[in-house]
């Protein structure tokens, strides 16, 4: 088991919903992106997303996207964000890091080095971009490592494409709950059924993400899933108010949860 296994099963021994937190690498820079991450596992997250910046982020919305640029422009790269988790793994060595990227930047680095480069860093990856079809090669190397591939859904994937995806799936699948970027809108009541449809189909735990923004959104959907998945609030909280605020925030979210339990 690696760390985001033994998150997993904690979570289950609860009965709560885990919260993820999702920052890009290297948004402002270098050292204020460190500093966060090593205090995101003590203030409440159960996991970490780290997005490795890339130039046309398709997902994302505004918010991501801009973070993206910023970190890019602060020289962050594939390498750097390693450095990055190498730092942050001084402090906390307990939270599960997953990285979350597109093709482009993994292989231009080379998947074959960053697996080698991450192995006892990170527990798993999300390629958003990498067709189901051409995801084994990904997920054998990565299963040598340890390490996860994630699996995604979205709110159009039909019943026998999520039966084929299930059939693979380890760690958890990662359910876009609306249609379009990071950021959008949020559908409890369309998001319900698509979360009943998918529960008997999936081994794994279930995480929603995209479009999750306020306290009410978490308060919806504490106990519905095993995992509640936010990015471009936290993203935006921490570029207008920094790192001390964004803990904060990361706190009520946990404590929400939490309380749900």
């Amino acid at each position: 088991m690696n760390r985001l296994d033994q998150k997993l099963a904690q979570l289950k021994q609860e009965h709560r919903s885990g919260l993820v937190c999702y920052f890009t690498a290297g948004d402002p820079d270098f050292n204020e992106s460190c500093r966060l991450f090593s205090q995101l596992g003590q203030a409440g997250a159960d996991i970490i997303e780290v997005g490795i910046p890339f130039s046309d982020p398709v997902a994302d919305g505004e918010t991501i996207q801009a973070a993206h640029l910023r970190a890019l422009s602060a020289g962050q790269t594939v390498h750097q964000t390693i450095e990055l988790v190498k730092a942050v793994r001084l402090q906390d060595d307990t939270t599960p890091i997953i990285f979350m990227t597109y093709l482009n930047p993994i292989m231009q680095y080379g998947f074959e080095k960053l697996v080698e480069d991450t192995e006892n860093l990170i527990d798993g990856i999300m390629i958003l971009d990498a067709p189901y079809e051409y995801r084994e090669q990904f997920k054998l190397r990565l299963t040598e490592k340890n390490m996860h591939l994630i699996a995604m859904t979205a709110p159009t994937t039909p019943v026998e494409r999520l039966e084929q995806i299930s059939v693979s799936a380890t760690g958890f699948l990662y359910h876009v709950a609306e249609n379009g970027l990071t950021g959008g809108n949020f559908n409890l009541p369309n998001l319900e059924k698509k979360i009943a449809e998918i529960k008997p189909i999936f081994n794994v735990p279930i995480a929603i993400g995209f479009g999750i923004k306020n306290e009410s959104h978490m308060k919806a959907l504490a106990k519905k899933v095993d995992l509640v998945v936010i990015g471009s609030a936290l993203v935006d909280t921490f570029f207008k108010q920094g790192v001390d605020a964004t803990l904060e925030k990361v706190k009520k979210f946990a404590q929400i949860l939490k309380e749900k339990s």
